[in-house]
């Protein structure tokens, strides 16, 4: 592919040069579905292009990328879309949204009702310096409260990397190529291609290009992973021959890292409580070259397959379901979803979780307790409880990641050591 042909697969809406009134009806329509937070925002998202397949790829694009800017912005544009005795609708949500990226009236006059040109020249002029501070970081004020008792001064810093989107990032899969030449091709294609700044294995793209359908990614070379959850699978360090289990596999990104860093070798146990996810793992499986990988599905943490394998585990990765409020610049719907109840929940969740978990390692072995939020309920506060019930069990390392200090993800993990 030309350096021509990549560019112009990658433009979103920042680059499209006029908006034309049905394709801002189509971000309108999405908007008013995401808005409800009823579901995540990302699948909502895929089900309104299936439901309307003649929308091109550039114009998914910038309704993509629109709709999240709302949900980003989603304080400070709900201001702009009250001045002037406005309410706050998907449609003047839009348009405060692309004033903020950049827009200006005469580019959007054309889409414009009676009116609105008044209201949007009021946008342009508004301060966020007249909203509260958990308002101008776009935050709910129970998250903003909560931030700032654990990360004081840093909070605004953490809340603005937050609210930015996060770039792609593509983990190099070393059983069928090198990082060196993934970044050379990726380089001949025209893209800005950088190697990772903490991962051996971790490339990053400034530019969102279709990789569903890329060589690299039909050859199982590279899968899409952020740089800070490649992290996790290293603090396991799970070495070759040995019986490690991904005991939330998902669908299996970190079980694909760790069968990598196995080297395809021993077995490699993939538990979750979802058959759809694990679906998703097994083409993965096939591109990526791994054998040592066996998928299995279980109606619970407590599910009568796991007692087969009680204390046999050198190493078990445990990256439990959470609030995901370190992944905000991906899922921007999520500080609006949850709640400080959903985040009780979760707690609960989670130590059942950890506990049934830990049953698997033998003595000597390891497990890492790892989620992507940045709540210590979740984090320290589990592992913690954990010790506390269960003599034995020694910390052996933590880890804290966050946007704006690594450039990734928030995540957290501990590394425990089942003593013999």
């Amino acid at each position: 592919m030309n350096k021509t042909r990549a560019a112009t697969k990658t433009k979103l809406s920042g680059q499209l040069t006029r908006i034309h009134p049905g394709l801002f009806a189509h971000a309108e329509a999405a908007l008013a579905l995401l808005l409800p937070f009823a579901f995540p925002a990302d699948g909502e998202l895929s089900r309104y292009f299936r439901e309307h397949r003649g929308i091109g790829q550039q114009e998914r694009g910038f309704v993509a990328e629109t709709c999240f800017y709302v949900l980003r912005k989603l304080r400070t544009l709900s201001a702009r879309a009250l001045l002037e005795g406005g309410n706050v609708t998907p449609r003047r949500l839009l348009l405060a949204a692309l004033i903020g990226q950049g827009r200006n009236l005469r580019e959007l006059e054309h889409l414009l009702k009676a009116e609105e040109a008044t209201w949007l020249s009021a946008v342009k002029g508004f301060s966020d310096e007249t909203l509260s501070p958990a308002e101008r970081l776009d935050l709910p004020d129970w998250l903003y409260t909560r931030l700032l008792e654990v990360f004081g001064e840093e909070t605004n810093a953490l809340a603005r990397a937050l609210n930015i989107s996060a770039p792609l990032d593509l983990r190099v899969n070393l059983l069928q190529g090198s990082r060196e030449s993934v970044v050379e091709a990726l380089k001949g294609e025209g893209l800005s291609v950088e190697i990772g700044q903490h991962s051996p294995f971790a490339v990053r793209l400034r530019e969102k290009p279709a990789l569903t359908r890329h060589p690299l990614f039909l050859a199982g070379k590279i899968e899409v992973q952020d740089e800070g959850s490649q992290l996790l699978g290293l603090l396991l360090s799970p070495k070759r021959g040995e019986v490690v289990a991904d005991f939330c596999a998902g669908a299996g990104g970190k079980t694909l890292l760790l069968g990598m860093l196995m080297k395809n070798t021993g077995r490699l146990y993939a538990f979750d409580i979802s058959s759809r996810r694990l679906e998703k793992l097994k083409p993965r499986l096939a591109r990526s070259g791994l054998s040592n990988v066996r998928p299995i599905c279980l109606d619970s943490e407590r599910d009568s397959k796991l007692k087969r394998l009680a204390g046999k585990m050198d190493r078990v990765l445990v990256d439990a379901p959470c609030s995901g409020l370190g992944t905000l610049r991906r899922n921007p719907d999520l500080k609006w979803r949850q709640t400080p109840d959903s985040v009780a929940e979760l707690t609960a969740r989670q130590s059942a979780i950890l506990t049934a978990a830990a049953r698997l390692v033998r003595p000597g072995g390891h497990l890492l307790y790892a989620t992507c939020s940045l709540l210590p309920e979740e984090n320290e506060g589990v592992v913690q409880a954990f010790f506390a019930t269960h003599p034995g069990w020694t910390l052996n390392e933590e880890q804290r990641l966050f946007p704006h200090t690594h450039g990734t993800d928030g995540f957290y993990a501990a590394l425990v050591k089942r003593e013999g």
